[in-house]
C-alpha cells in the first residue's frame, strides 16, 4: 500500500449527517411543524464543511495529495462538529471511573411531569435526586440484592 493509498484511506463515510439533511430535510418540513432553533440547527448541518463556509487545502504529510477541507458550522447540536468534543468528554469520564465493577445508573422524569419541571425545577428535581438517592441507597444496603442475583 502506497503512502497516498493511506492517505485515501482515511477518506469521508459514504453518508455524512449534511446529505440526509439535504435529501430529507422538505420531507419533514412538510410533515410537521420546526421550531426557528431546529431550522437553524438544519441549516447549519447543511451547510457543515462546504465550500459556502470557506476552507483551506489539507496537505497529507506523507504523500503530499492535497484535498479541500471546508470549515465546520460549529453548531452545538452538529454530530460532526461536537465528536471531538464528545471524544474528549467520554475520555475525561474514562480516566474518572475507578478499576472496579460498576453500574450506570439513568434517571428519568415521567413525561407528565415534564411542565411541573419546567414551572418549578428546583422543587421537581430536588424530588427526583432524593427519591433517587434513598431507592439507590435502598438497593444497595439490602439482601433484597443478594436474593435477585442468585
Amino acid at each position: 500500500m502506497t503512502a497516498h493509498d493511506e492517505c485515501a484511506a482515511r477518506d469521508r463515510p459514504r453518508f455524512e449527517i449534511t446529505d440526509i439533511v439535504r435529501a430529507h430535510r422538505g420531507a419533514l418540513e412538510h410533515a410537521r411543524s420546526l421550531s426557528l432553533d431546529q431550522q437553524r440547527a438544519l441549516s447549519a448541518i447543511a451547510l457543515c464543511r462546504t465550500a459556502a463556509l470557506g476552507g483551506h487545502l489539507d496537505v497529507c504529510t506523507s504523500c503530499g495529495h492535497t484535498q479541500p477541507a471546508y470549515n465546520s458550522c460549529r453548531n452545538r447540536h452538529c454530530p460532526k462538529c461536537r465528536r471531538l468534543a464528545q471524544e474528549r468528554w467520554v475520555a475525561e469520564r474514562l480516566e474518572r471511573i475507578l478499576p472496579v465493577r460498576h453500574f450506570h445508573v439513568v434517571l428519568t422524569l415521567p413525561s407528565a411531569l415534564r411542565a411541573l419541571a419546567a414551572c418549578r425545577p428546583s422543587a421537581t428535581y430536588d424530588l427526583l435526586f432524593e427519591t433517587a438517592t434513598a431507592t439507590l441507597l435502598e438497593v444497595g444496603r439490602g439482601p433484597k440484592l443478594a436474593r435477585c442475583s442468585a
